[in-house]
């Protein structure tokens, strides 16, 4: 019997590492991501392994991501940009709560 519940905690152990993060996001500013213009508003944030994704509605933009552990705590989501194109393009997402930050390399066009 023993046995029975030492395999069900360790198969609920493997779903929950093999499971991806989810957060939402919320962008104040017309932005670029890989290569696509995102609109101000609330998003959805997916992290599975080395890909990122972003979705709004029926928007689904997807990014290679570089994750990053700081040495302390973000206090809060930040959005760290850099301009291309005229326009604010993300290059990093802090994420609050926590000590990982996302990088993006340059944008090779969208999905």
């Amino acid at each position: 019997m023993n046995w029975k519940r030492v395999l069900s905690l360790a198969a609920v152990g493997a779903l929950t590492l093999g499971a991806a993060e989810r957060r939402s996001l919320t962008i104040a500013t017309p932005s670029l991501l890989n290569g696509m213009e995102l609109k101000p508003g609330e998003y959805r944030l997916e992290l599975a392994g080395e890909r990122m994704v972003l979705q709004q509605g029926k928007q689904r933009v997807e990014a290679p991501v570089k994750l990053e552990a700081a040495e302390q705590r973000f206090p809060s989501t930040t959005i760290l940009y850099q301009n291309a194109q005229g326009k604010p393009q993300i290059k990093e997402i802090r994420l609050g709560g926590t000590k990982h930050r996302l990088i993006f390399e340059e944008s090779q066009g969208g999905l």
